[in-house]
């Protein structure tokens, strides 16, 4: 079956990037005692997610097609329509993300960036402020993530269509080829490698383990308790 290249390879990047960022974070948390020097893994993971988030805003006005937030189905309308035909066993094709789908990209993408902000400002002295706030947005990310991976499993069982490997390799089948974008833009994705690499380099090189302190943009985080 001819499929149809919908997502570039700096999207497929991020996803896969921020996913396993906050998963990293996530059990970084739960299992290591924040009194540990490996918790620092947590906060670096947190801030490599929340540069990620800055980086994906920038594509997501710039970037290809499929890319761009202007292609996300947002609408509340749209939203219940493509309910009311999951719930029904037959929902329409969408070349990019569809709307269950912007919905969940939108809300992790915020919840993401403000768990980046509210994790650094609790390392300048806002800890006991910001710390529940902390953790509702970690259970609104969680539990975002966990209905949209169930819905992409319930839509590869229902549709026979195995749609979470269209992030992996960028194609849909069931659709006219028109719709390919017509660059995955592979040195936007060669760029996005580097700057991760560079922006963990950078903090790696900037923290100071014997007193648990990061020093970055003149910025000193105490990343102790």
């Amino acid at each position: 079956m001819q499929k149809t290249t919908v997502y570039d390879l700096p999207t497929r990047m991020f996803h896969w990037l921020f996913s396993s960022l906050f998963i990293s974070a996530i059990l970084i948390a739960k299992y290591v005692d924040d009194e540990s020097p490996l918790y620092f893994y947590h906060m670096l993971a947190g801030i490599l997610l929340g540069c990620l988030v800055i980086l994906r805003i920038f594509w997501g006005l710039v970037g290809t097609r499929y890319a761009r937030f202007s292609s996300f189905a947002l609408h509340p309308k749209e939203l219940l329509r493509y309910a009311k035909e999951f719930l029904g066993k037959s929902a329409s094709l969408h070349p990019g993300h569809n709307p269950a789908s912007s919905w969940a990209s939108l809300i992790m993408l915020t919840a993401g960036l403000f768990l980046a902000l509210s994790g650094v400002l609790m390392t300048s002295g806002f800890k006991e402020e910001l710390e529940d706030i902390h953790e509702i947005l970690s259970d609104v990310f969680l539990v975002t993530a966990v209905a949209h991976v169930l819905g992409v499993l319930l839509h590869t069982l229902r549709q026979k269509d195995a749609i979470a490997l269209s992030m992996v390799h960028g194609k849909k089948a069931q659709l006219d080829p028109r719709l390919s974008i017509p660059s995955t833009a592979p040195k936007a994705a060669l760029a996005l490698g580097l700057l991760v690499c560079l922006l963990t380099a950078t903090i790696l090189f900037h923290y100071d383990s014997s007193t648990q302190q990061l020093t970055l943009l003149g910025q000193t985080l105490e990343l102790s308790e």
